[in-house]
């Protein structure tokens, strides 16, 4: 079984599966302001699905100050959490966690 670990800021905190690690940044870390269009996003996962689902590569690029191997890096973090991760189970516990809020 693979450790996922949060990798926000200093946290370090490692889970046995994806979706508690997506619980985890988005009730345990704070929410961030997407420098592209403003939305606020929670950090991790989903403000990497934000920002490349919703913006180009380059509209990253230009708000974030991001090189090419950071956009691929945080490509492949997508990529890996959405192979491996039941989303609906991450809805599903995040209601559970936050009452349906």
């Amino acid at each position: 079984m693979t450790d996922w670990e949060c990798g926000i800021d200093s946290c370090s905190e490692t889970f046995d599966d994806v979706e508690e690690a997506i619980v985890h940044q988005t009730t345990d870390h704070k929410r961030r302001e997407c420098k592209v269009c403003g939305s606020v996003v929670p950090d991790g996962y989903f403000a990497i699905r934000h920002a490349f689902n919703e913006h180009s590569r380059a509209e990253y690029v230009r708000a974030y100050g991001a090189s090419a191997a950071e956009v691929r890096q945080r490509e492949r973090v997508r990529d890996a959490i959405e192979d491996e991760a039941d989303l609906q189970q991450v809805v599903n516990r995040l209601d559970e966690v936050t009452g349906g809020l």
